[in-house]
């Protein structure tokens, strides 16, 4: 069958010019770290239009991502839909002037558009593969007139291939490099979204979560991550590890375009059944109600010092934490510390790895289902998939990054005893812990710096808000982390927001104006 894929990445030669000459056009107003927000401002204004803006990050796509390899392709069709979106608020259209309308819109490459770009995890396996429809989230995307701008790097499969891949490399664009300090660590999975949003190549950007794939990225880059409750956005469409915790977040440079994005990306699909339950935790009115500049007063937040922040008496890292904390209680909020961690994370220290064991079998069940619905593709299950990259071993360097959880999800039969028995102890971990300590301490979020409590959300399901909070001797970003209950989202964006606001702790990567 014909292929209407595009090539990945393919750059216009007239790009550079027309660049250069866009530029007099939106002199009058800054698109670097413009929010959300900035630009419908502009637009209502007639500073902007949704074409240049397209323009503008197609223009820094091509300037910076042959360093930064965030992108892997762009939308044919952005531009298409730029003007598709200025026709409709020239006419005042329905839904036309505010939210996400003619804002563009990066995707890691593991959510599938029914359009003319590849959706393929990273990988050459499924370079020409035609999914069945878009993904869930894209459906919503769409429909809220958000710009497809194109797929973002991933590190490959999500980081669920081999043991000693390094975070953000993917085989379709080779390794991605953080903006801050290109020496340093992005962090996976979705290292190319934040990348991207951080180095300004889009406007807002979505990545994925199983276990730390937006928290840990967002950490790194100096961005804003929302881990939802998993079910909150549908995961029908998105290259799967395992529908027991994956989840699909914004991935952006503050909390009020994160919310943004949230709002449109929320609720429930046919396609994917977890939506239905989790849509009853979706407030009436959405959640741009709940950014309040006075959101930290009364909260209730949890501080183990030495389990989580034991980062060295005297670094940055406790130098900054510390003045963080200060801020939050002159806020308004109550930093809960007398609290006996050893009775609630003691039940997490096994000496089985449980959330391995259950995802080990799950990802071969899912990515199996996944590849069987597609129209076409060049494979068509997981032993096809560890076949592929056999034989491309040297254009992929799998001697050198190899596909041990491939091989090891291969070699699982199914949903066995010893698979049951583990996802029923991570659900007695979750009750026993974090619910526990969360329910009796009357905690409204458990702080965490980096993204070193993932797990913890992870495994149960959890949502968790990352918000810059410094940077590093070598000026990588680090983020504070905030956890909660499933359904917390409101209380969670009300803390991270206010926090942010107090703080102002993030700054664009120097990368931009080199």
């Amino acid at each position: 069958m014909a292929s209407t894929k595009s090539s990945p990445l393919c750059f216009p030669l007239f790009l550079t010019s027309m660049f250069l000459f866009l530029q007099p056009l939106v002199s009058s107003f800054s698109i670097k770290e413009a929010t959300v927000q900035d630009l419908q401002l502009a637009f209502q204004r007639n500073q902007l239009t949704s074409r240049q803006l397209v323009e503008f990050y197609i223009g820094e796509i091509h300037r910076l991502n042959p360093l930064l390899k965030a992108v892997v392709e762009v939308n044919p069709d952005a531009r298409s839909q730029a003007d598709k979106a200025d026709r409709e608020r020239k006419a005042k259209a329905a839904g036309s002037l505010g939210g996400l309308h003619g804002i563009p819109v990066l995707l890691k490459d593991n959510i599938a558009t029914k359009d003319k770009m590849n959706t393929t995890a990273g990988s050459l396996a499924l370079l020409r593969s035609i999914v069945p429809r878009d993904a869930g989230v894209v459906t919503k995307l769409r429909k809220a007139g958000a710009i497809i701008l194109g797929k973002a790097s991933l590190s490959e499969w999500a980081h669920f291939r081999g043991y000693f891949t390094p975070s953000g490399w993917c085989a379709r664009t080779g390794q991605g490099k953080n903006p801050y300090n290109i020496s340093q660590d992005p962090c996976g999975s979705s290292s190319g979204s934040a990348i991207a949003v951080a180095a300004n190549l889009a406007a807002v950007t979505l990545g994925t979560e199983t276990d730390g794939s937006i928290l840990c990225p967002s950490n790194n880059n100096a961005i804003v991550g929302i881990k939802p409750t998993v079910g909150l956005t549908s995961r029908a469409g998105v290259i799967p590890i395992t529908p027991r915790q994956d989840t699909v977040g914004p991935m952006c440079r503050t909390v009020a375009d994160a919310v943004y994005v949230l709002d449109a990306i929320a609720g429930s699909d046919s396609n994917d059944n977890a939506t239905v339950e989790a849509s009853k935790y979706i407030p009436r009115g959405g959640y741009k109600q709940f950014l309040k500049i006075d959101g930290l007063k009364g909260k209730r937040l949890g501080l183990f010092r030495n389990e989580f922040f034991n980062v060295g008496d005297g670094s940055v890292y406790a130098k900054a934490f510390e003045r963080h904390f200060t801020t939050l209680r002159q806020r308004g909020a109550v930093l809960v510390e007398n609290v006996n961690a050893s009775k609630y994370l003691g039940v997490y220290n096994t000496d089985t790895n449980y959330e391995t064991l259950a995802m080990t079998a799950e990802f071969k069940l899912a990515i199996n289902s996944y590849l069987k619905e597609l129209v076409a593709s060049p494979v068509r299950s997981l032993r096809d998939l560890l076949a592929f990259n056999n034989k491309f071993s040297k254009l992929e360097k799998t001697k050198e990054y190899g596909q041990e959880y491939f091989l090891d999800a291969e070699a699982t039969n199914g949903m066995g005893k010893k698979e049951k028995a583990a996802i029923l102890r991570l659900a007695k971990m979750s009750r026993d812990g974090f619910q526990k300590l969360m329910k009796e301490n009357k905690l409204d979020a458990l702080l965490s710096p980096f993204s070193s409590a993932s797990s913890l959300l992870a495994t149960g399901q959890y949502p968790g808000i990352i918000v810059p909070a410094g940077y590093d001797s070598q000026g990588v970003p680090f983020g504070l982390c905030f956890g909660g209950l499933k359904g917390s989202e409101p209380t969670l964006i009300e803390i991270a927001y206010a926090f942010e606001q107090a703080t102002k702790i993030r700054r664009p990567p120097s990368i931009n104006n080199s």
